[in-house]
């Protein structure tokens, strides 16, 4: 691996225990968290002080000293990943602007640091957002490495997955009430969780468009068959669609399949890999034998089991 990204004192201190006993030397890099407020939902920020994530940006520096005192560790670099989902590049530069005062705090007093990893979180149009470009986001960052000997490195994760992915589910069933119209479709929220979780919003089209005039257009909540009523797709959607139809929901490529579950002993779906007009399935669809394949039946008998006679008093 290139390194730990430690996130406590304590992680930094079983490292090192670790490390040692083995005999080795263990690369680490210190994941800080700049206090940054990312600008995006809640549930994916992660660079503000209330969040999980990293070691505090007052508490670095004198966490930094203490690991290089410990054996059996190399402190090669700093990281931070300040949320998900951003929209704007000016988050991104004050937490780099921070953490590189760190940087320059650490090499005066001799712990030259050899990377800097500014993490993730570059956005995706989803429902009209416009995110920087890539390039944009690299010409804006990179004249404050430009006399720097560090070695930058980036986590363009979303960026790159969620728009190549497309999740395809089949309407089984139109259920109208005087209140709402139901899209009831077989794929649902334990395989793709974003929805529910967190209200994300992804587009949501018919895979073969119809313009049959006894369709008409009407607005869908589009809703699975878990037995949740937060089980749902998407809400309030304008679509000309029948059961029968397949739709796709757009932008599934990041946190999809690795967010899946299965919930309701659902099985999690096939993924096919999709190249012009070839394809290949490249995860089969799970099923039923599968899941329960690391289950195994209750073997014990409290009339033998040692345990429950101690605890009788026999």
């Amino acid at each position: 691996i290139k390194c730990f990204n430690v996130e406590s004192e304590a992680e930094l201190e079983r490292i090192s225990r670790i490390a040692s006993e083995l005999g080795v030397v263990a690369p680490i890099s210190l994941r800080v968290n700049p206090d940054v407020d990312a600008g995006t939902h809640p549930y994916i920020s992660t660079g503000l002080k209330e969040n999980k994530f990293g070691i505090a940006s007052d508490a670095a520096l004198a966490v930094y000293r203490h690991a290089a005192t410990l054996p059996g560790l190399d402190l090669v670099g700093i990281d931070c990943h300040i949320g998900s989902q951003l929209t704007s590049v000016a988050p991104f530069l004050d937490a780099i602007d921070r953490l590189l005062a760190m940087v320059d705090a650490l090499a005066a007093e001799g712990i030259h640091l050899k990377h800097f990893d500014m993490g993730g979180g570059l956005g995706v149009p989803y429902d009209g957002e416009e995110p920087p470009l890539p390039d944009e986001l690299i010409n804006a960052v990179r004249g404050r490495f430009a006399s720097r000997n560090l070695m930058l490195m980036v986590e363009p994760g979303r960026s790159i997955a969620a728009n190549a992915g497309v999740f395809v589910t089949r309407i089984e069933y139109l259920k109208c009430n005087e209140h709402k119209n139901f899209a009831i479709v077989d794929g649902a929220m334990n395989d793709l969780l974003r929805p529910a979780l967190y209200g994300a919003w992804q587009k949501i089209i018919p895979v073969e468009c119809s313009d049959d005039p006894s369709r008409p257009e009407l607005q869908f909540d589009v809703v699975g068959p878990v037995c949740e009523s937060g089980d749902f797709l998407g809400k309030d959607r304008p679509l000309r669609i029948a059961a029968g139809d397949l739709l796709a929901v757009r932008s599934a490529g990041a946190y999809g399949f690795v967010m899946s579950s299965n919930y309701n002993t659902r099985n999690r779906v096939a993924e096919v890999m999709v190249d012009g007009g070839a394809y290949q399935i490249v995860r089969a669809r799970e099923t039923v034998e599968l899941q329960l394949s690391l289950e195994s039946l209750l073997q014990l008998d409290s009339r033998s089991n040692p345990d429950s006679d101690a605890a009788n008093g026999r």
